[in-house]
């Protein structure tokens, strides 16, 4: 079990940018799959974007093109930058991140369930207004 943290979140007009910030208590460089989530009232929880070992990222088709997920090297820290936000955007925001396994084919990939994720941060609330 690792720790995780966010911070960033608050209320913003549509149109504005927020950018979250995740600090996580990954060893330096371990392999790590990390991804943000968010979730509203009376919504399944939903993932953002996803970010491979290698630094590769995957969107959700919502926010494609206006959310970039990164995160530090050392894994101190991952981030989602989102631009544009719509009020749709609006509902908790969670970090998340699972240790990877080495197999024949390297490392093993993100999984693609939520379930799979073993590391959750409490969540930090966005609230976009239009």
């Amino acid at each position: 079990q690792v720790q995780l943290f966010e911070t960033g979140g608050g209320s913003v007009q549509a149109g504005e940018s927020l950018r979250l910030s995740c600090a996580t208590g990954i060893l330096r460089y371990a392999p790590y799959c990390m991804a943000w989530f968010r979730q509203s009232p009376g919504k399944e929880r939903e993932e953002v974007a996803q970010i491979e070992f290698d630094g590769t990222t995957t969107y959700a088709d919502s926010v494609m093109g206006r959310f970039i997920m990164s995160k530090d090297n050392d894994n101190a820290n991952m981030y989602l930058q989102m631009n544009n936000l719509k009020p749709e955007d609006t509902a908790m925001y969670r970090c998340a991140a699972v240790k990877l396994l080495w197999g024949d084919n390297g490392w093993s990939k993100c999984p693609r369930k939520d379930s799979d994720f073993d590391n959750w941060g409490p969540g930090t609330q966005v609230t976009v207004s239009s």
